[in-house]
């Protein structure tokens, strides 16, 4: 069976030029303009942490998504950015202390909390069974979706970039329960929700520190997105990331990753290789000392524990 490439565009912001820096990636991609109505974009923002640590995703990377909506698809475009809410971030607070209030009003564009929005439930397989997740409908039925995730590697998984992005997208804001089937729940997730776009901010990524690379990355398909991007963080093999690597087994294509633009040899970078197991040990001895201590005293167990 012959491969199918799928482009992936690294591009630098030459002298902090990030909207040039966008606009080159985005050019060189698989992306085709079309003319649409309702447009959706997810960026990061997982906590209240400024751009500049590494854990959200820079308003001015979003700012240039939205010019190059208005410029190549449509200029009357409804447009919105998205986030849900998470077990210690509430969308109203983050929108307003990472400046996103400030950028939407400047562009005319809307905000919005997914958790209100209708969702769907999908079901995922995992080592416990069946697992139902609820997406949002707007990830779903919008006419473009374009992913605008941080590049970082995170204490608990190996990498966090377009598909753990989406993962950002479940309805429940509880996503903590959801731990313990993470990779195959970030696959399950990725399977439903199919981004037209996805822009990675890549400017300052996260390793043990925050790492200036001043880089955009572009594609049209995730699993080639995170490729590029696990190869960026010092992977030989991506697919060792085992969500990668169940993501490429739930495809029915055969397709290659064509990585185009800046030399990667050069932006390579030695980032942190995630050992969790430490971590994810300690996280289950907490979760059982917390039930145990709950049957004991008849103290209600938390709802962040109450389906692990």
């Amino acid at each position: 069976m012959n491969k199918i490439k799928t482009t992936v565009t690294l591009s630098k912001c030459v002298d902090n030029d990030i909207k040039k820096g966008v606009f080159n990636a985005i050019s060189k991609t698989d992306f085709k303009s079309k003319k649409v109505n309702s447009v959706l974009i997810k960026p990061n923002l997982c906590y209240y942490w400024d751009y500049s640590t590494g854990e959200t995703t820079d308003k001015r990377v979003v700012s240039a998504v939205i010019d190059y909506v208005r410029e190549f698809c449509n200029p009357d475009a409804n447009i919105r950015i998205a986030e849900a809410d998470a077990t210690a971030m509430k969308t109203r607070y983050v929108f307003k202390m990472l400046g996103y209030t400030d950028l939407a009003a400047e562009k005319n564009v809307e905000l919005f909390n997914l958790c209100d929005d209708d969702s769907k439930d999908i079901e995922i397989k995992t080592k416990a069974g069946l697992l139902k997740i609820p997406l949002p409908r707007s990830m779903l039925d919008s006419d473009l979706i374009i992913n605008v995730p941080k590049l970082k590697v995170p204490r608990r998984i190996p990498l966090t970039c377009a598909m753990k992005n989406l993962f950002g997208c479940i309805h429940n804001p509880v996503k903590a329960r959801y731990h313990p089937y993470l990779h195959e729940v970030i696959a399950g997730v990725n399977c439903a929700i199919k981004p037209d776009l996805t822009v990675v901010d890549g400017i300052i990524a996260l390793g043990r520190y925050p790492v200036k690379l001043d880089l955009i990355i572009a594609g049209t398909d995730s699993l080639a997105v995170d490729y590029a991007a696990a190869k960026i963080i010092g992977y030989n093999n991506p697919y060792k990331i085992k969500y990668l690597q169940l993501s490429k087994e739930m495809r029915s294509d055969n397709f290659a990753v064509d990585i185009i633009g800046e030399d990667i040899n050069e932006i390579r970078r030695q980032f942190p290789q995630v050992n969790n197991f430490l971590f994810t040990l300690l996280w289950d001895l907490q979760l059982k000392g917390i039930k145990i201590y709950s049957r004991v005293t008849g103290d209600v167990v938390p709802p962040i524990l109450g389906d692990l």
